[in-house]
């Protein structure tokens, strides 16, 4: 092997600190203490014998050749990542393990469509999956209990790493005998404030989105407050209230006229759909092929 070849923990190192703005936060995002940091940049400069940060007291910023250095290193860093995942997944190896959680709607409506591409590019793979809201999700994975997650609130942990990896959007449901039904006229935020809604539990990612969407508007008190999205659509086809719902979720109900969707303020507003998991901030193995299957599939 040629000693001339680059070293990857330092190209990751690099690009961290480009990504965070600081060779601190770099540092902190690959799992390296900062002076052993400083130096692994120090001799990657004496190795190209340029200059590839510009450090202030406000951070690090890279230089015209840091850019084009931290171009090429994700490149790189790409294609080591599938070279390691397909290492990993090689045939007559032993079966292997992933334990991954999944906010409600995405193990409702996504996951499982994952997990099936998932099993055909690896046969040999167990799942172990844990479903929740996505507070649950968050707390295992910061916890070691999960390592991949996927969740759907607007509120992710510094301390995680996070990648977008689909969009969603809320509706306002109710069922076609809900004086809203024949609304054409959108809904405000202050009314929709100002309705008793059926919603999700505290710490599911769809009640959050809501709470930020009518941020500053006095809400409320709910109609109901149910634990899952097939609940919700129960009591909002009854007529207990309109709920606010992940677009994924009432897609079936929307299609066969069992729900209708009532326009308002806001509407069409992007919710994120991340992948969160703990430790260096490049994935490896199944974890990976799974964040690259969820992505491809958006």
């Amino acid at each position: 092997m040629s000693n001339s070849w680059p070293d990857l923990d330092v190209l990751e190192l690099f690009v961290a600190v480009v990504d965070s703005g600081s060779l601190g936060a770099g540092a902190r995002k690959v799992g390296m203490a900062q002076p052993n940091a400083s130096r692994a940049v120090a001799l990657l400069e004496a190795r190209l014998k340029t200059s590839l940060l510009h450090r202030t007291p406000r951070g690090s910023a890279p230089t015209e050749v840091g850019v084009q250095l931290a171009e090429q290193a994700r490149i790189l860093l790409d294609a080591a990542q599938r070279f390691s995942a397909w290492e990993q997944s090689g045939v007559g190896r032993q079966v292997e393990e992933l334990r991954v959680g999944a906010s409600m709607t995405i193990a409702e409506t996504l996951l499982p469509a994952w997990l099936s591409r998932l099993r055909t590019l690896v046969p040999r793979v167990r799942v172990d999956v844990k479903v929740g809201n996505s507070e649950e999700i968050l707390q295992q994975v910061q916890q070691g209990a999960l390592q991949l997650g996927f969740v759907e609130t607007p509120y992710l942990p510094q301390q995680l790493n996070t990648l977008l990896v689909q969009q969603d959007a809320l509706r306002i449901v109710v069922g076609p005998h809900h004086p809203w039904a024949e609304r054409s006229t959108p809904v405000s935020l202050a009314e929709l404030a100002a309705t008793p809604l059926v919603l999700r539990e505290s710490g599911s990612g769809t009640r959050e989105a809501l709470t930020e969407l009518l941020s500053g508007w006095p809400l409320a008190e709910p109609a109901q407050v149910l634990s899952s999205n097939s609940a919700v659509r129960v009591a909002a086809a009854s007529g207990a209230g309109p709920p606010a719902l992940s677009e994924l979720a009432v897609h079936a109900q929307l299609a066969s006229g069992e729900l209708l969707s009532v326009p308002f303020q806001g509407q069409g507003v992007a919710r994120p759909l991340s992948a969160v998991w703990g430790g260096p901030r490049r994935l490896n193995g199944l974890a990976a092929q799974l964040v690259d299957i969820a992505r491809a599939q958006s």
